[in-house]
């Protein structure tokens, strides 16, 4: 079961609740004060904020008197995170909502609710902080239903509110329940001035919940009312099914609802048996999609969703068992490499607690040490059972930031840091850009990277600095032009003499450079017609006329002179140099910008201040598309240094509801205003 919602909505103050009234805990942590089970590293501790996923499992006696497990999932809320929420949704049975009764839907909410709705995750909503202040449930649910339809069942309302909460009320058995200041409950009358609405609302339910039943709806037309049990069971396939969303409320901090909440998590939540997981079979998936169920007398089959680096254990690898009973010491192949690993460290995790697990069923979580070839995403299964779970792509990262080791040591550990770096949070990308020299480390927004790097530094060792990723320009020839390359040399011995002359035309855009020869008659010998062109390669490369790489010219050798004696390879490459800078200059250089083709989605209300924004950044939109849930797609080119920091600027312009994707397109030339502009931070950049 994962917590999902938007950051401070009140996830991880929830767990303490739950893990209190589970009896794990004497006592609930507190956020603020860094002492929750779930928000241990410290970055979270810092921020006051989940970053990461995790696990805080216990047990509970439920109301209809079964004994279940719950391996509940902490995630995070903010959306530089993501990528752990759909980790947590990817092995999840359950998604829970967390909604604040005072701030209602916000955009975190929206995110968690779209990314369940994507994955078939089945769902209900926790309306909590019902006892602070401008709580209002009955708002929230009305938020509920405007912004992402029907289907949600209040199966409780609110005995008084804000500071007055003392207890709900049970919409499906007409009963009220108080609770004690240390959360205890018993069963009271309802009182008068929620009796009328709860009656009310209880008529609603039910008729809702029959509804997707013709047997208890034939019953009910009848006037056969179903029992608050039958009720609940129909239900139950209801939300199995994705047809109906319960609501449920309470406070974490008094207590009230926390019990409840864990008794309808357990009755009407599905159990992973009731899920199969649908796997690829065969070599690449060559045997296509196939059903398999949590049955413990199955053949093993185990999903690695997160990896995380512990400072005791090492890589610590967070698995489902989709299938069979694994135990410590078992040997299973990774069926993407045909590694085999073994399961040692085979163990539970609640927060940084290690609980002793000699073996794990089918449906349950665990973790295990020291896997050395299964990153995320990976399936584990015996020898002779080649099937893999189908792992969903990975958002492409937005923001990008290069990376300046401090001392020689920092460089050395950096690419090894990096690596297990990228193991914990496949969200991260790290690209070496050779033409620049600098290593760029990716991800989700600017919060993403602050994070990454400050665990480099604790975890690895590894301290950096950061700058902004250069620009990859390049420049071009607008016109044609000749000129005589020539070296003569001569200080005893053999000297150095060549001469080349080379004609520089512009090619077309995107197809490079070409060098040609036309020589005839030997003027250049043809053994040192390759030195040449090695001349004029190696000089493009090197940069032209506004120091960038040359692109897109045609250079031809025509003519030239060698002396039998004092030419060389080396002296047609040093001519070969010369007359390629002068033809250069003389042809009229320009300077080439990237340009990135951008795709942005942003709902309705936000589309004309997106396209405003994408004009002043010298942006080309070619079009905008109306998506079947409203939101607007919008298609621009816009040159690459324009969008730098886009993914932080977007979510500022839209309240983060925004998002993108950014590719590379083609080259274009830069406007001749912005040229030494472009020269002068390129010079500073490369003297530091």
């Amino acid at each position: 079961m994962a917590l999902i919602g938007h950051a401070g909505a009140g996830k991880t103050t929830l767990v303490e609740s739950l893990l209190m009234r589970a009896g794990v805990l004497a006592r609930a942590g507190r956020v603020e004060d860094g002492t929750t089970v779930c928000d241990t590293e410290p970055e979270e501790v810092k921020r006051t904020m989940s970053l990461s996923l995790a696990l805080a499992p216990f047990e509970w006696s439920a109301s209809d008197g079964e004994r279940y497990k719950v391996n509940l999932i902490d995630t995070p809320g903010y959306a530089d995170f993501a990528s752990d929420l759909d980790a947590a949704l990817s092995v999840a049975d359950l998604a829970v909502l967390v909604v604040s009764a005072v701030d209602g839907v916000e955009v975190g909410t929206e995110l968690a609710w779209h990314r369940a709705v994507e994955l078939g995750v089945p769902r209900m909503v926790f309306v909590t902080k019902e006892d602070k202040p401008r709580a209002d449930f009955h708002g929230v649910l009305q938020q509920l239903r405007t912004m992402f339809g029907s289907g949600f069942v209040p199966l409780e309302l609110p005995l008084g509110e804000e500071e007055r909460l003392h207890g709900v009320a049970d919409v499906l058995t007409d009963q009220g329940f108080e609770y004690d200041a240390d959360g205890g409950r018993h069963a009271e009358p309802l009182p008068p001035d929620v009796a009328d609405e709860e009656h009310r609302l209880h008529d609603e339910i039910v008729e809702e919940i029959v509804a997707g039943d013709d047997e208890q709806l034939e019953r009910y037309l009848s006037g056969d009312v179903p029992s608050a049990s039958e009720l609940e069971r129909t239900l139950a396939h209801e939300v199995l099914d994705g047809l109906e969303f319960p609501v449920l409320l309470g406070s974490a901090a008094t207590g009230v609802g926390i019990d409840r909440l864990a008794d309808f998590i357990c009755e009407l939540g599905p159990s992973p048996a009731d899920r199969p997981v649908t796997v690829l079979a065969g070599a690449q998936g060559a045997g296509g999609a196939v059903p398999v169920t949590a049955d413990p007398g199955g053949k093993s089959l185990v999903y690695v969703f997160k990896t995380v680096a512990d400072q005791f254990v090492g890589q610590v690898s967070l698995v489902k068992v989709l299938s069979g009973t694994v135990a410590v010491d078992d040997r299973l192949v990774n069926t993407t490499t045909g590694t085999e690993e073994r399961l040692h460290g085979l163990f539970h995790l609640r927060g940084k607690e290690h609980l002793a697990a000699p073996h794990v069923v089918a449906g349950d979580i665990a973790a295990v040490a020291k896997l050395a070839a299964t990153p995320t995403g990976s399936t584990l299964a015996p020898r002779d059972s080649p099937v893999r779970v189908a792992v969903r792509d990975v958002v492409p990262p937005t923001f990008g930031l290069a990376l300046e080791p401090i001392t020689q040591s920092d460089d050395d550990k950096l690419s090894g840091a990096l690596q297990r770096l990228l193991s914990e949070d496949p969200a991260l990308v790290v690209e070496r850009n050779e033409e620049t020299g600098q290593t760029i480390l990716r991800g989700a927004g600017d919060t993403h990277l602050a994070v990454a790097l400050e665990r480099l530094a604790r975890k690895f060792g590894v301290n950096v600095t950061t700058a902004d990723v250069r620009v990859p320009y390049r420049e071009t020839i607008t016109g044609r032009a000749e000129a005589e390359g020539k070296i003569k040399k001569q200080s005893g011995g053999h000297g150095q003499y060549a001469v080349a002359f080379l004609r520089v035309s512009p090619a077309g855009r995107g197809e490079g450079a070409e060098f040609v020869s036309t020589i005839v008659g030997g003027t250049i010998p043809k053994q040192y017609i390759p030195a040449v062109q090695r001349g004029v390669e190696e000089t493009m490369a090197h940069g032209g006329v506004h120091g960038f790489p040359v692109v897109d010219v045609r250079v031809e050798c025509y003519d030239g002179k060698y002396h039998s004696v004092d030419s060389s390879d080396m002296a047609f490459r040093t001519a070969a140099a010369h007359g390629l800078k002068e033809a250069l200059q003389k042809a009229g250089a320009a300077v080439l910008e990237p340009i990135s083709m951008l795709t942005v989605t942003v709902p309705d209300g936000y589309q004309g201040d997106v396209l405003g924004d994408l004009n002043s950044r010298r942006g080309r939109v070619n079009g905008t598309t109306v998506l079947p849930n409203g939101d607007h797609e919008i298609a621009a080119q816009v040159p690459a240094a324009e969008i730098q920091r886009y993914a932080v600027e977007l979510r500022s312009m839209t309240g983060g509801r925004g998002r993108f994707v950014a590719r590379h397109d083609h080259y274009d030339l830069l406007p001749a205003h912005l040229t030494d502009k472009v020269k002068q931070t390129a010079k500073t950049a490369a003297a530091h």
